[in-house]
């Protein structure tokens, strides 16, 4: 079996209070689920810059104190995407403005988790959620 393409990916888990941001992804991968905006890394990016170019392209938001949270390694075949990805979720700080969805995200708003636990949602989102706010 040929070895997969893993491309390196980055999202960003922003904590507003006790909610947390998620988008509800307009296409492939997780289309129609909610998660962390998020996108792949371009030539040169570090992930931080990569981390902060996504959530400013898909939901305009200002945010402080990134910080890597998990690698996660996301198989495309199951949905047959042609690559998998190698994901870097980011924690950081809401600091300013209203979420508005565009680029590749059909929606933006924020979430407590006992919303999130009747969502649904991608791969790790509601892992990383307990995490950063703590249990329910």
């Amino acid at each position: 079996m040929e070895a997969r393409k893993i491309i390196p990916a980055v999202s960003v888990a922003v904590v507003r209070g006790k909610t947390v941001l998620l988008v509800k992804r307009a296409r492939a991968p997780s289309q129609g689920l909610y998660a962390y905006p998020g996108g792949k890394v371009e030539a040169g990016e570090t992930l931080a810059a990569a981390a902060a170019r996504e959530l400013l392209e898909e939901t305009g938001l200002e945010v402080t104190n990134y910080r890597p949270l998990r690698d996660i390694h996301i198989d495309g075949s199951g949905e047959n995407h042609a690559v998998d990805y190698l994901l870097t979720v980011f924690g950081a700080a809401y600091a300013g403005g209203e979420p508005v969805a565009s680029d590749d995200a059909e929606t933006a708003a924020f979430y407590t988790l006992a919303e999130m636990a009747e969502m649904p949602l991608a791969g790790d989102v509601f892992s990383v959620a307990e995490e950063l706010l703590g249990p329910v």
